[in-house]
């Protein structure tokens, strides 16, 4: 198999064997019961990069590439690529034989309508990750050209099943993608085929025989059952009877005795491509954090390595600023921004919303808001009756709301009836993949999950995440994103808290789950039981 690099513009051509394939010690069969934590709104990860979706998704559905756990590009639907030495040109060559799961081939036809008509208008990160992509050509069923506006090495870190799987033209074409079929009943290209999904209990995958892997997937089935009690997903992975959790779908709190055991394993591996920060949205274009100086204040006053130690027991690091401190390899991480104290700082905040006219009532309260919090498990509502104690001590008084996971959806991003929301966001590999969607005008998109909900508009913002998107040059793109990052620190339309070290909790008999730089939402074809 050949498969063309491109390192500083050149071509590269070197061979590589698909890795575990030779290996005789995986053995066939068996079921993987893994937790799926909370149960998906849907399984239209084209359309949604809600966690759950991720967890299911990728197994049915492939990208053109994969990546390894050094985030490095390998072979999936496109055998092999080839990049033009002005970057605007991408040629993927795509794999023959595939078939979707319903027996019609994946074609050219298929990568185009995907980029262009679906992950471009309606994926939450799509619009960015593929922003330069003007067109794409198909000159056969087996070629698919990416024509470019300008050079973007970001879109090529964004192929994978996860964050852009290749769907159905003949089941797409001339349909709402919003609002197909679809949606509940995936038909992808992957390991495993969607067989069942009972509401409220599991969803079921079988094995796909005709899998362009040879020899994969090794597993018969994988079955995603929704519990939604924290100690009984506990007491269920300590008895044998679910394999697989991540994604805070143990508690951290009972991670911290389940791992003291042999037929336990867990490890924070798995999660370098995605880069999770928790945070705070605000709804900014409404009283009262449309101003500036009350969401700082907010920032002032909680304490991030409490929420750390306490809520998630050490495993996190305090956020320092719009970017992750894991862009610092990068250079576009910039230390020291204002506003982003790692343990509370009561006064300062105090004075903040003095010095604005956020006076208080006389019971001492200066504001009230409704807290949303994210549906995913019971860490998050003891974050939130930690945040309602600490802003109760700069008179912030909060009420807590914890809803099933398609009413918060529609509530912030499709409603926008909220005004404080506590969630977290995946930074990615480059922010141009995972930041920009929180910041930038043009990612106010009413209806689509995970973009900028607050509805904050800056131009000069905007401005910079246009240039910093297409910047070649590391030391001027290095100032652009301290910039970014200054004139966020001091407005604040969202609060990062930490930047989050999730924990994958599985069965010691569980091989290979680990090989994928995306972890939990890898495709599994190469998990298998060592008896």
């Amino acid at each position: 198999m050949k498969i063309s690099i491109w390192l500083g513009g050149a071509i590269t051509a070197v061979s590589i064997a698909l890795s575990g394939l030779a290996a005789h010690a995986q053995k066939a069969g068996g079921t993987l019961v893994m937790l799926v934590q909370p149960e998906p709104p849907s399984l239209a990860s084209y359309i949604s990069t809600s966690g759950p979706i991720g967890l299911v998704a990728p197994k049915i559905y492939d990208g053109l590439l994969d990546y390894d756990k050094d985030l490095k590009g390998i072979p999936s639907l496109a055998e092999s690529w080839e990049v033009s030495d002005d970057g605007k040109t991408v040629t993927f060559n795509l794999r023959q034989g595939v078939k979707w799961h319903d027996g019609e081939p994946f074609t050219s036809a298929d990568v185009q309508f995907t980029v262009m008509e679906v992950l471009r208008k309606v994926h939450p990160r799509g619009p960015n990750s593929f922003k330069e992509v003007t067109s794409i050509d198909t000159p056969d069923d087996h070629t698919a050209v990416f024509n470019l506006a300008n050079p973007a090495p970001y879109m090529m870190r964004s192929l994978g099943a996860y964050e852009s799987p290749m769907v159905p033209k003949h089941l797409l074409d001339g349909q709402d993608v919003k609002s197909a079929s679809l949606a509940n009943n995936p038909v992808g290209t992957g390991p495993f085929k969607f067989v069942e999904w009972k509401k409220g209990q599991f969803i079921r995958l079988d094995k796909n025989e005709e899998y362009w892997k040879e020899g994969l997937p090794y597993l018969d089935r994988i079955v995603g059952r929704f519990i939604p009690d924290a100690s009984t997903r506990a007491a269920a992975m300590e008895n044998g009877e679910v394999h697989y959790g991540a994604y805070g779908a143990i508690p951290n709190v009972d991670v911290v005795r389940l791992r003291e055991l042999d037929s336990i394993g867990v490890t924070t591996d798995g999660y370098a491509m995605i880069n999770p920060v928790s945070l705070i949205e605000f709804n900014t274009t409404e009283p009262p954090f449309d101003k500036p100086e009350i969401r700082q204040a907010i920032s002032m006053a909680i304490d991030r390595q409490f929420l750390i130690d306490n809520i998630w027991f050490g495993y996190g690091n305090p956020a320092t600023s719009a970017l992750s401190s894991s862009y610092a390899a990068t250079g576009l991480y910039a230390p020291g921004m204002p506003n982003y104290p790692a343990n509370a700082d009561i006064e300062a905040a105090v004075k903040i919303l003095d010095d604005a006219g956020i006076a208080p009532d006389a019971d001492g309260v200066r504001a009230k808001a409704v807290l949303d919090l994210i549906p995913y498990g019971e860490d998050w509502r003891r974050a939130g009756e930690y945040m309602k104690q600490a802003l109760g001590d700069i008179g912030i008084e909060l009420e807590l709301r914890y809803e099933d996971v398609p009413t918060w959806l529609k509530r912030v991003y499709a409603d926008y009836d909220f005004r404080m929301n506590v969630n977290y966001f995946y930074q990615l590999p480059d922010p141009v993949l995972g930041v920009h969607r929180h910041y930038g005008t043009d990612q106010i998109r009413q209806g689509t999950h995970f973009v900028n909900s607050s509805r904050y508009s800056n131009p000069k913002l905007d401005q910079l995440l246009a240039d910093g998107a297409r910047e070649a040059n590391a030391e001027t793109r290095s100032a652009m994103y301290k910039e970014i990052q200054e004139i966020l620190a001091n407005d604040l339309p969202v609060v990062n808290l930490f930047e989050m070290k999730f924990l994958t909790v599985y069965n010691s008999k569980l091989k290979g789950h680990d090989l994928s730089g995306f972890g939990a939402y890898g495709s599994f074809d190469q998990v298998w039981f060592d008896d």
